[in-house]
């Protein structure tokens, strides 16, 4: 699944990496949001994709976090 590869490619990362993408991905949400307030956003659909893809990031910091301890 599309997911099963995201995720992986996500525990391959560094936790500095991760904080990376987490900052960008919600700054995207953002965007999104202020498209969708605005009715420019054609693809509501990637609000949704955007929001699964910040946990799945979050997850894996967790994760990360509590593997060092």
């Amino acid at each position: 699944m599309k997911a099963n590869k995201y995720l992986e490619s996500l525990r391959a990362k560094s936790l500095e990496d991760l904080n990376e993408e987490l900052v960008a991905a919600k700054k995207e949400l953002f965007n999104l949001r202020f498209q969708n307030a605005t009715n420019q956003l054609e693809n509501t659909s990637r609000i949704r994709e955007v929001r699964r893809n910040i946990a799945r990031i979050q997850t894996v910091i967790t994760e990360m976090k509590r593997a060092s301890k």
